[in-house]
C-alpha cells in the first residue's frame, strides 16, 4: 500500500515516450508567500516546476502530490481544467521539444518524506530538508517522477536572507529581495535522477574545508543545526570524507563527479543517510552529545563511506528501475567495508572492519533470509510497493555478502577494472544487473550465469555443517560437509569455504592450520582432512568466504563454550554461529548468556560486544520461559555488574557494559542503584552520566512505576531538545499505568499525524515492557483492529508514509504476549483475511518471529 503507487510497467511505457532534458525549479519557502494567499505558511510551500522534454506525442503525465495546483501551462498555454487527478498532471504535446511548467502549493512533511519542516525546541528555529528516495520528489515539485528520466536540475529558492541553502550545486550569493528574504539561484547539475535531488534550508550551522581531487579540489561543507554546534566533530568528519575521496578516486578510476560535497546533519531523518547528488543528508543523531563508543564511530564512518561510494555507484550511474536498487545499496555496502578497512590497513589501527560486518550487517542479513518474508537478492520491483517491502537486510548486507564473494570469485583487481569500466561506459546513464555482470566477466575472463543464478535469483541461507569420523589417534579418517537448505527455499549451492584449526598455543586459541575446499551439493567429501588431527575448534568458514549459516560440531562448540579464538574475525564467526544456534533452539538462552557473561569483556570488537549484549536481552525476554526469566535476568545482571566493576575506567567496554545493565536493573536494590547515578550520589570511575545514560535510567526507572510525569518533565526540562523532547515522550509511554498506555496507544495509532516521525517511533518503541504483561494484555485485540485499518486505508492511513506504518506494524506488535493460545488465536485472525501486502510482509514476520520464541522456550535448560 504505497501511497500514489507508480508501477514498473507504466514507468517502462512512459519512458519509452517522453525523454527528459532539464528541470527549473522555483521553491519559496517564504511565509509571506503563503499568507498572502491565506494559507498556513507552515503547512504548505509555493512550487513551480518547469520540465523540459521530448515526445512522440503520445499522452502523457508528470508526477505531483500537492495541496493545490495554481496554474499549469505547456509551452505558456494552459492546460485544460481537471488535468491534475490522481497525484498526476495529463498533458497532451505534439511530437518535439517542450516545456511544461506546474505551479502549486505542496504540504511540509512531519513524516520524513519530501520536504520535511521541523522547529528545533531548543531555540525555535525552523530548518528544512528533502528526503525524495524513492519517489517523494513529487511531493516537492512536478516531474517525470522514475530513475531513467535524468535531466539537469536547476534549482531556485525564495528564502530568509539569513538562511542558510544547499543544493546540489554549490551554493550561490543570495540575490536580496524586500521583507528580509533572498533568492538563492543554484547551477545547473549533471543530467541525475529526480530522487536524488535536494533542498536543505535553514539558519545552519556550517563548517568548510577542501580536498584535493584527480581532476579538481572539491569543496567540502559539513552543516548541523545551531543547537548541535557544539557537537559537530568537523575534524574528525572531514578526516574520514578526505580518506573516502583518496580510495574511491582511486579505486574507481575516475574522479568525483559532482562540483562540491556537501554533508548536512538533520534531524528526525528516517534512514541513517541518504545519497542526494553532492549534497548527503544525515540523520543528527550520528552528532554525538553524549559520551559513545569506537562502534558508534565506526558505524558513522561507514555510512559517510557509503553515502560517498553513491556519487559513483547510483548518482553518476543509476538503476534504470528499481529492481536493481539491491545493486546501488550492496555495492555501497562493500564499497564502504572494504575502504574501510585499506583506510585502516593505512592507518595501522589493527581493527578488521570485515570482522565488524560478519558481528552487524551478516547477522542482519542472516535474520532477514529466515524470515518467510525472504526474497531473492535480485528482487522482482514490480512496483514502488514493491521497492518499499524489499528495502531489507536482504537488499544491503546479504547483496553486500554476495558481492563480496563476487570480488574473491573474479579477483578484486579484475572486479575494479571491471567496475572502471562500466562507469566510464554508462557515466551520466541507467543502467542494468546485466551490464555490470557483462564487463565482469570481460575483465575477469569468468562465466557468472552461474553465480548469479544461485546467489542473486534464489532466496533463502544454506546451513553447512562438519559430518566425520576420527581414530583412536584422535585424526580424522572421513569428512564431509552436509548442506541443507530451507525446505521453501530448496536451492543448494556452490561454496568456497575455509577450515580452520583452532588450538591452544601459549594459553591462547590460535589458528595452527588452514585447509580451502569447495562445497557443492547436498555432501562434499573433503579428502585434504583425512590425517589431519581433529583440533579443539574446527571453524568452519573461516576468513568468512561465503555467506552460509554453520554449526559447530560438538567439541567446537564446547570449546567455544569455554572460551574464544583471539582473532577479530574468527570470533565473530563463533559468535554468529552460537547465536544462531540459540535462535534455532539448539542452544538454551541460559548458555548463550553463560558466553556472554564469559567472553564479551574479551572481546576487541565494540560493534560485537554491544550485539552479544543485546541479543542477551532478547534471549532472555523472548527465548527464555516466562517462569524462568527473572532469574536469568537477574544472572544477567549480576554478572554484567561484575564486568562493570572490573572494567578499566573510561573504557569503551564500561559504557557498553552500563548499557546494558540499566534495563537489567529490576529490583529494589537496583532502583536504588539506579537513582543514584542519577542523583549523582553514586558515580563510576571514568564515566559521566551524560544525557544518554540520564535517559536510558529515567526511562528504566519509569517502566518500573519509579520516575513518574513530572520526573520526566523535569528531565526533558534539563535536556531541553529535540532528542530530549522525543525521549521523553518515550519515557512517557513505558510507565506502567493504565491512562499513559491508552494516551500513547492513541497517539500513536488514532492520531499519528499529531507527533512528528522519531516521537511516534520512541512511542512505539518503548510502549511494551517486560512486566508490564497483564497490563497490556487488551492490546492484542487493539493491534490487530489497527492492523486491519492500514490494510483498508482507512482513518487516513491510505495517505501515511511507510515509516510511520512500520513503527505501528513491527515495533507494536504485542511479541511479550505471545504464548501458544494467543498465537494461535493470531494464526486464525491472519488466515482469515486477505491483508494489503505491506500488513501481510508484516504479520507474517511478526508471527515467525513469535513461533521461534516459543521454539527456543521450548528448548530452554536452566544452567
Amino acid at each position: 500500500m504505497f501511497p500514489a503507487n507508480i508501477t514498473r510497467a507504466e514507468a517502462a511505457e512512459r519512458a519509452r515516450h517522453i525523454r527528459t532534458h532539464a528541470y527549473r525549479v522555483d521553491i519559496d519557502v517564504s511565509a509571506s508567500a503563503a499568507d498572502a494567499n491565506g494559507l498556513d505558511p507552515a503547512a504548505v510551500f509555493r512550487s513551480t516546476s518547469t520540465a523540459r522534454f521530448e515526445t512522440d506525442g503520445t499522452p502523457s503525465w508528470v508526477n505531483l502530490i500537492a495541496h493545490s495546483v495554481i496554474e499549469a501551462t505547456l509551452d505558456g498555454v494552459p492546460l485544460p481544467e481537471g488535468c491534475f487527478r490522481d497525484d498526476k498532471v495529463f498533458f497532451e504535446a505534439e511530437p518535439g521539444e517542450h516545456e511544461l511548467t506546474v505551479s502549486a502549493w505542496c504540504r511540509y512533511s512531519r513524516t520524513g518524506e519530501g520536504l520535511h519542516r521541523f522547529t528545533d525546541p531548543a531555540d525555535h528555529q525552523v530548518y528544512l530538508y528533502t528526503q525524495l528516495e524513492t519517489a517523494d520528489a513529487r511531493r516537492v515539485y512536478a516531474c517525470f517522477e522514475q530513475p531513467d528520466l535524468k535531466a539537469t536540475f536547476e534549482l531556485g529558492v525564495t528564502a530568509p536572507a539569513d538562511w542558510v541553502v544547499l543544493s546540489n550545486s554549490p551554493t550561490p550569493t543570495p540575490q536580496p529581495l524586500d521583507d528580509g528574504l533572498a533568492r538563492f539561484s543554484f547551477a545547473p547539475t549533471p543530467p541525475v535522477s529526480t530522487y536524488i535531488t535536494a533542498l536543505v534550508a535553514g539558519p545552519f550551522h556550517t563548517v568548510h574545508d577542501s580536498v584535493v581531487g584527480r581532476a579538481a579540489t572539491i569543496p567540502l561543507t559539513l552543516a548541523c543545526r545551531q543547537s548541535l554546534a557544539d557537537h559537530l566533530d568537523a575534524d574528525r568528519l572531514f578526516d574520514i570524507t578526505k580518506r573516502g575521496f583518496a580510495v574511491y578516486e582511486k579505486n574507481f578510476g575516475r574522479p568525483y563527479p559532482f562540483t562540491d560535497y556537501v554533508q548536512a546533519f538533520v534531524p528526525e531523518f528516517n534512514a541513517g543517510a541518504m545519497e542526494n547528488a553532492g549534497c548527503v543528508t544525515i540523520r543528527d543523531e550520528y552528532l554525538y552529545r553524549s559520551r559513545t563508543t569506537a562502534a558508534s564511530y565506526e558505524t558513522r564512518d561507514n555510512t559517510i563511506l557509503h553515502e560517498l561510494a553513491h556519487m559513483w555507484f547510483g548518482d553518476l550511474v543509476t538503476m534504470t528501475w528499481w529492481d536493481d536498487l539491491w545493486l546501488n545499496e550492496s555495492f555501497a555496502e562493500w564499497a564502504a567495508h572494504d575502504a574501510q578497512d585499506e583506510i585502516h590497513q593505512l592507518v595501522g589501527t589493527g581493527h578488521d572492519s570485515w570482522a565488524t560486518f560478519s558481528n552487524e550487517r551478516k547477522t542482519w542479513a542472516y535474520r532477514q533470509d529466515q524470515l518467510p518474508s525472504t526474497h531473492p537478492v535480485a528482487a522482482d520491483m514490480v512496483d514502488l510497493e514493491a521497492v518499499e517491502l524489499n528495502f531489507d537486510g536482504i537488499t544491503y548486507a546479504k547483496g553486500a555478502s554476495v558481492l563480496r564473494q563476487l570480488v574473491a570469485y573474479v579477483g578484486r583487481d579484475a572486479f575494479l577494472a571491471g567496475v572502471r569500466a562500466y562507469f566510464d561506459a554508462h557515466a551520466w546513464g541507467n543502467t542494468r544487473l546485466d551490464d555490470l555482470l557483462g564487463v565482469l566477466e570481460s575483465t575477469s575472463g569468468r562465466d557468472l550465469s552461474a553465480f548469479s543464478g544461485q546467489w542473486l535469483k534464489s532466496a533463502g541461507v544454506n546451513t553447512l555443517r562438519a559430518e566425520f569420523s576420527v581414530d583412536q589417534m584422535g585424526r580424522f579418517t572421513t569428512f564431509a560437509i552436509r548442506q541443507t537448505a530451507l525446505a521453501e527455499w530448496p536451492m543448494l549451492r556452490t561454496h568456497r569455504l575455509g577450515l580452520g584449526f583452532y588450538d591452544d598455543v601459549d594459553g591462547v586459541l590460535t589458528l595452527t592450520h588452514r585447509i580451502e575446499a569447495d562445497v557443492d551439493g547436498e555432501l562434499t567429501a573433503i579428502d585434504a582432512m583425512a590425517g589431519q588431527r581433529q583440533p579443539a575448534l574446527l571453524l568452519l568458514n573461516d576468513g568468512d568466504l561465503t555467506y552460509a549459516k554453520t554449526r559447530l560440531d560438538a567439541r567446537s562448540l564446547d570449546t567455544v563454550l569455554r572460551g574464544m579464538p583471539a582473532d577479530m574475525l574468527a570470533r565473530s564467526l563463533c559468535w554468529g554461529s552460537v547465536w544462531d544456534m540459540c535462535r534455532d533452539g539448539e542452544l538454551s538462552a541460559s548458555a548463550w548468556v553463560d558466553l556472554v557473561l564469559r567472553e564479551a569483556a574479551n572481546e576487541p570488537d565494540l560493534t560485537a560486544v554491544g550485539a552479544v549484549l543485546a541479543q542477551s536481552r532478547t534471549a532472555i525476554d523472548l527465548y527464555t520461559p516466562p517462569q524462568f526469566r527473572d532469574e536469568l535476568n537477574t544472572r544477567f545482571a549480576q554478572g554484567v555488574a561484575a564486568l562493570l566493576k572490573q572494567a578499566e575506567p573510561a573504557c569503551d567496554h564500561q559504557l557498553a557494559f552500563l548499557r546494558a545493565l540499566i534495563p537489567s536493573l529490576t529490583s529494589p536494590t537496583g532502583v536504588t542503584m539506579l537513582s543514584a547515578l542519577l542523583n549523582g550520589q553514586e558515580t563510576l570511575p571514568g564515566l559521566v552520566i551524560d544525557a544518554d545514560l540520564r535517559w536510558r535510567i529515567t526511562t528504566q526507572l519509569a517502566r518500573l512505576g519509579v520516575a513518574d510525569d513530572d520526573a520526566i518533565t523535569a528531565e526533558a526540562a534539563r535536556d531541553h531538545t529535540a532528542q530530549g523532547a522525543e525521549r521523553a515522550a518515550g519515557a512517557r509511554a513505558a510507565m506502567p499505568d493504565a491512562g499513559v498506555k491508552a494516551d500513547a496507544w492513541r497517539t500513536v495509532t488514532a492520531t499519528p499525524d499529531l507527533v512528528a516521525n522519531e516521537t511516534h517511533f520512541q512511542i512505539c518503541s518503548q510502549f511494551w515492557q517486560v512486566g508490564q504483561e497483564d497490563l497490556l494484555a487488551s492490546y492484542l485485540d487493539a493491534y490487530l483492529d489497527v492492523a486491519q485499518t492500514i490494510s483498508d486505508g482507512h482513518d487516513g492511513w491510505d495517505l501515511r508514509g511507510p515509516a510511520i506504518r512500520d513503527h505501528v506494524l513491527a515495533v507494536l506488535f504485542p511479541r511479550l504476549l505471545m504464548d501458544r493460545e494467543r498465537l494461535d488465536a493470531v494464526h486464525r485472525w491472519f488466515d482469515a483475511r486477505t491483508l494489503s501486502d505491506s500488513v501481510t510482509r508484516q504479520l507474517r514476520e511478526r508471527i515467525d518471529d513469535a513461533e521461534r520464541a516459543l521454539r527456543c522456550q521450548g528448548a530452554f535448560s536452566v544452567s
